[in-house]
């Protein structure tokens, strides 16, 4: 309203002057009907066009103004109409313009000149003038029509992109405990069991606490494998993985030659004194790499390099996956879950990713894997165990004794009995 009424005060001024000079007083009321109404073009465009048009119809055929900016006024407010209104509103304004304007010129045309040239300046430069400005104002209407779908759009799409991120982030959280609660319950309620039997058996017979410890470690073992193999395929749903060993940081290197074989150029770097991780740590940093790879294989374009660079920092391992691709410019072919998965098996060791393209080109990610949290086993000083281990011996001794002391009169043999039995039965179905 400010930028109008500014706008409509200098119109006001300019036509107004001619108007003293050599026009009656009483078509001011009609030069200001004609300027005035620009004010409120944004707010009421059909109002103020239908307003600003009759007096500047009174003013120019009964009182024979002279015009001049009063028909800007005009203009403006029919490039307005055209701009805010639709065009069964926009189009009769148009018409009642050209109309008007032939009307005008056909009424205040000099005798002195021809027919050819009154119908040349009735066309071109009266009704010309009223076509092009409704031409500019229905431009803009369109384009602004696109511009807001154009935001709309984007703005739904990245509603629709955060929704589906954190659904594919619930179904793998809840595919990853449903498959981890039954590889761990069964496995771990036999081990308590077959502890508790050795526990009994441990003082009276001891042949027997032997063979519910070997079912104990046979158990554990059979547990890991059916996690290993759990990890391996839980995303590509392929039972034949569990037959390979689990990958880790040492395979990585295996990982860049089989890149470098499928014709991909890739370097590695590696940074520091390597660490011992947890194979669930190395596990998920290989995925991470080999995720990476696949990206680069797949989004960056034929001649798309990659580098690979491990750094050892005294607290955490850094990976960072670098390709000089398409980057942002490459055509994105579906919303995956790459990045998702990346994302959950790092954060399960309470590590971070960042991934993103390159300002200059290309994309980049970034793991950080922490080694306290990713289960690094830390070596014995002086060639004493470590802290952990000496109280989990002390804690073991003191249950065994304890378990002793109280079952081995009462349920010694019971107890001997049903840890065999089960130990016997878990080794057949392990076979």
């Amino acid at each position: 309203m400010l930028v109008d009424g500014v706008l409509a005060f200098f119109l006001t001024l300019l036509s107004l002057g001619p108007v003293l000079k050599v026009g009656p007083a009483w078509q001011l009321p009609l030069v200001a009907a004609t300027t005035i109404p620009v004010a409120f073009r944004r707010k009421y465009p059909l109002q103020a066009f239908v307003i600003s048009g009759c007096a500047l119809a009174v003013d120019l055929l009964v009182a024979r103004g002279p015009g001049g900016v009063a028909i800007l006024a005009v203009l403006i407010l029919l490039y307005t109409l055209a701009a805010y209104r639709p065009r069964r509103v926009s189009v009769p304004g148009l018409l009642v313009s050209v109309v008007g304007a032939l009307a005008v010129v056909a009424a205040r045309a000099p005798h002195s000149i021809g027919a050819p040239d009154v119908i040349l300046l009735a066309v071109v430069v009266s009704s010309g003038t009223a076509v092009v400005a409704w031409v500019l104002g229905d431009s803009m209407q369109y384009r602004r029509a696109y511009l807001k779908a154009l935001e709309d759009r984007a703005a739904r799409l990245e509603r629709e992109r955060g929704t589906q991120a954190q659904i594919a982030a619930a179904a793998e959280r809840a595919r990853i405990a449903r498959e981890l609660h039954d590889v761990i319950a069964h496995n771990v309620s036999v081990m308590v069991v077959q502890a508790d039997g050795a526990g009994f058996a441990l003082r009276t017979q001891p042949e027997r606490a032997g063979q519910a410890l070997a079912a104990i470690a046979q158990t554990g073992r059979q547990a890991l494998a059916e996690m290993r193999r759990l990890l391996g395929v839980l995303r590509s749903g392929d039972e034949q993985a569990g037959l390979a060993p689990v990958p880790g940081l040492d395979q990585i290197r295996e990982l860049i030659e089989q890149a470098r074989d499928a014709g991909m150029s890739v370097s590695l770097t590696v940074f520091g004194a390597p660490r011992p991780l947890s194979e669930g740590a190395e596990l998920a940093a290989y995925r991470v790499v080999q995720e990476s790879l696949t990206n680069t294989r797949k989004h960056g374009g034929l001649a798309a390099a990659a580098a690979v660079t491990m750094s050892y920092e005294p607290d955490a391992l850094l990976l960072q996956m670098t390709d000089d691709g398409l980057g942002a410019a490459a055509a994105p072919d579906g919303i995956g879950h790459g990045l998702t998965g990346m994302r959950e098996r790092i954060e399960m060791y309470g590590g971070t990713v960042q991934a993103g393209p390159l300002p200059g080109g290309g994309y980049q990610v970034t793991a950080r894997l922490p080694y306290a949290v990713a289960g690094t086993g830390e070596p014995a000083r002086n060639g004493a165990a470590p802290a952990g281990d000496r109280a989990a011996d002390r804690a073991g001794d003191r249950g065994a004794d304890r378990a002793g002391d109280r079952g081995a009169d009462r349920a010694g043999d019971r107890g001997a009995d049903r840890a065999g039995d089960r130990a016997g039965s878990r080794s057949e179905s392990t076979a």
